[in-house]
C-alpha cells in the first residue's frame, strides 16, 4: 500500500508530528510505501520522492508578506500544485492528513480529489484530528485574551473568533481565521474526506456537532511506546508484579512535569500551587514562553527539554506527575506516557485527557484553572506517599495501544474501503 502523509511540519515541533513520524515509520516497517508532503525547512527530517514541498511559513516571526499572507493562508495554490506533482509522482493509495489548516490550507483537498479524476482511480483520504480546527477557528476552542473556554463556534457561527480576538489575539489574524472557516463551510470542504480519526470520545463529540463531519468520524485513541526500560519496569508475564513492585519502590522525592511551557497547558496555575507548596519540590522538563517565571520559583528544578531514556528516568523516578492543561486537551501523550511508565497523573478535567486516567486508581482529576484545588490535591498526595505506591502498582494494568497494535487498526479499519467502524 502507498500512504501519503501530510502535515504542515515535517520536523519534530509537537504531538502531531511524533503522531506521523512513529506511525510512518511502522508502516514502512510492514512494507508499505510511505512519502511525506508539507512545508520545507531546515529541520525537516521526512520527504518524498519528488522533493516537492511549500514555502515555508512563520506566523510568530512578525516578518509576514502582508499582501500575500491573507490569501496564502485561506486557499494555497502553491499547496495545491504542489500536492498534485507529489501525488502524480507517488500515485498513493491513501493520503493522511493530519495538520494543514493556514500553512498548507485545506486546498490540499482538493488537490487529491483533482487528482483521482485524472488518474481514473480512488484514493481513500483520511484525516487525524489533532485539535479543534474543523470546529473552532482558533482549533482550541478557548479565547485566549480571557483563558475561558468558549463553544460559540460550533454549529457554524464563526463571527465570535474575529469578536474576541481568538487568534493570537490579533484582530485582522482573527478576520482571517473567520472568513477561512466559514469559506470551507459554505464549500462543504471537510465533507470530502473519508475518515476522520478522532483520538478521544470528546474529540469526536465535538466533530459530531457539525453534522457533515458526524457521519465521518471514528474514536482511535493514541498509541504510546513503551522504552525498553519502561517494559522491564512495567513486568511482561511472568515476574511482572514483582518487577512492578521493585519499580514502585524506586520513586524519587519530587512531582514532576513535563511538556510545554505555555498558558494554555496551565502553567500559571501550577506555579502558583507550587509557590504555596515551598515544602513540595517540583521538576518541569520542557521549553517554551513561560520558561522564565518558572526559574523564578525556589522549589521548581528545570531540567529544560529531554527526550528517550532521560525523560523515561525522569518520569519513572517521580512521585507523581501533573498535567493542569487549560485548553481541551485530545489524546496527551504526556498523561499516557505517565502512566504506563508506572508513574501516578493528576490531570485537569478538561477535553480528552481525563478519559486516559482511571481516577482514583492510577490518578486523579482536578477542576482544570482551579489553583486552589490543584494545591489542595497535591498536598493530599504528597502527604500520602502509601497511595501514591497504590496507584502505581495500578498503573502495571494500563493497556493503552502499541504503534504496533495502532498500525495493526489504521490498516484494517481505516485505510481499507468498507472497514472504518
Amino acid at each position: 500500500m502507498k500512504i501519503l502523509m501530510v502535515n504542515k511540519f515535517l520536523y519534530p515541533n509537537g504531538g502531531s508530528e511524533t503522531y506521523i513520524f512513529r506511525l510512518g515509520g511502522e508502516l514502512q516497517k510492514r512494507g508499505h510505501e510511505v512519502q511525506y508532503f508539507g512545508m520545507e525547512h531546515a529541520g525537516r527530517i521526512v520527504g518524498n520522492h519528488a522533493q516537492c514541498y511549500t514555502t515555508d511559513m512563520d506566523f510568530h516571526t512578525g516578518k509576514l508578506q502582508k499582501l500575500l499572507y491573507p490569501f496564502q493562508i485561506i486557499y494555497s495554490f502553491e499547496a495545491k500544485r504542489k500536492m498534485e506533482t507529489v501525488l502524480k509522482d507517488m500515485n498513493p493509495d491513501v493520503v493522511h492528513f493530519n495538520n494543514i489548516n493556514f500553512q498548507l490550507t485545506p486546498s490540499v483537498i482538493y488537490a487529491v480529489r483533482s487528482y483521482e479524476k485524472k488518474a481514473g482511480r480512488k484514493v481513500k483520504i483520511v484525516y487525524t484530528a489533532h485539535d479543534y480546527q474543523w470546529v473552532c477557528p482558533n482549533h482550541m476552542m478557548r479565547i485566549p485574551a480571557t483563558g475561558k473556554i468558549c463553544f460559540a463556534c460550533r454549529g457554524g457561527r464563526f463571527g465570535a473568533c474575529s469578536k474576541n480576538r481568538c487568534i493570537h489575539n490579533s484582530r485582522i489574524k482573527s478576520l482571517l481565521g473567520t472568513i477561512e472557516a466559514k469559506f470551507y463551510a459554505r464549500r462543504k470542504t471537510y465533507g470530502m474526506v473519508d475518515v476522520i480519526i478522532c483520538p478521544s470520545e470528546f474529540m469526536k463529540k465535538q466533530l459530531d456537532t457539525n453534522p457533515l463531519l458526524a457521519e465521518k468520524t471514528v474514536m482511535l485513541r493514541n498509541f504510546v511506546e513503551r522504552t525498553s526500560e519502561s517494559v522491564k519496569k512495567q513486568g511482561d508475564g511472568a515476574g511482572g508484579k514483582e518487577q512492578g513492585t521493585a519499580a514502585a519502590k524506586e520513586a524519587a522525592d519530587y512531582v514532576l512535569y513535563f511538556g510545554r511551557f505555555s498558558e494554555e497547558k496551565g502553567i500559571g496555575t501550577l506555579l502558583a500551587a507550587c509557590r504555596a507548596l515551598p515544602e513540595i519540590p517540583f521538576v518541569f522538563a520542557g521549553s517554551g514562553p513561560l520558561e522564565p517565571q518558572i526559574n523564578q520559583v525556589e522549589n521548581v528544578e528545570n531540567k529544560g527539554f529531554v527526550t528517550g531514556e532521560a525523560l523515561y528516568r525522569l518520569i519513572a523516578g517521580a512521585r507523581f506527575s501533573v498535567y493542569p492543561s487549560e485548553w481541551y486537551e485530545n489524546g496527551p501523550f504526556s498523561v499516557m506516557e505517565s502512566q504506563i511508565y508506572g508513574t501516578p497523573v493528576l490531570v485537569s478535567d478538561l477535553g480528552g485527557a481525563p478519559e486516559l486516567v482511571q481516577a482514583g486508581r492510577t490518578g486523579e482529576l482536578f477542576r482544570g484553572g482551579d489553583a486552589q484545588e490543584l494545591t489542595a490535591h497535591i498536598r493530599e498526595l504528597w502527604e500520602q506517599p502509601e497511595l501514591c505506591r497504590e496507584y502505581r502498582e495500578n498503573c502495571r494494568d494500563i493497556n493503552f495501544d502499541t504503534v504496533e497494535q495502532y498500525c495493526d487498526k489504521i490498516v484494517r479499519k481505516v485505510y481499507t474501503w468498507g472497514n472504518a467502524d
